[in-house]
């Protein structure tokens, strides 16, 4: 028997639909989304993140590091290192990867991330962790850490405090509800109402 229902990769109108159909059949709605929302795609800002506070639906975002963008080892003066996602997750090429533009844009993230995380004294990652946990409607995000090691430092995030003007510089680089990664060019949900 299934007690709760989650979508993933859904947009905010669609999430309305499930949730209208739930009430026409007399049925209970679902309970939580998850999306991809992190610091290099802030999609689910437009519309999804308002949706779900207004319904009271539970976020859970998945790739909160950017399929490792936001870990704190890819920079601008370095190339990436073997075994990471950059280099054996094919996903990133198929999808078009970073165009040259969208590349220095994402950089400018990371520099903007760097100089905070030492400023505050912990790891790019925890802090990308942080800023996603901090956003309003957002009830935890899905981390993948591969090692002990990267889940000591996932867990880690929960003590980092986010000020107002920590929110301000990054919204400086990345505006609220703009996408820089190409990885998923745009959400696997259906497109048309059923």
């Amino acid at each position: 028997k299934v007690r709760y229902i989650g979508t993933s990769n859904f947009l905010g109108w669609q999430e309305v639909e499930l949730l209208w159909a739930a009430k026409e059949w007399g049925l209970t709605g679902h309970v939580s989304s998850q999306p991809a929302y992190n610091l290099l795609d802030r999609r689910a800002e437009r519309e999804l993140l308002p949706m779900a506070q207004s319904y009271g639906i539970a976020v859970i975002p998945w790739s909160p590091l950017a399929q490792g963008f936001l870990a704190g080892k890819y920079r601008r003066e370095t190339v990436a290192p073997k075994g990471g996602r950059l280099t054996d997750y094919a996903g990133v090429q198929e999808s078009g990867g970073l165009d040259s533009h969208s590349q220095e844009q994402v950089f400018d993230v990371i520099d903007v991330l760097v100089a905070l995380a030492a400023e505050k004294g912990c790891s790019v990652s925890q802090l990308a962790l942080a800023w996603c946990m901090n956003q309003p409607g957002v009830t935890a995000p899905i981390i993948g850490p591969r090692t002990s090691e990267q889940l000591a430092d996932n867990l880690g995030a929960c003590t980092i405090a986010m000020s107002a003007e920590d929110q301000r510089r990054l919204d400086a680089v990345i505006p609220p509800g703009h996408m820089l990664v190409h990885y998923m060019r745009a959400t696997s949900a259906p497109r048309a109402r059923w």
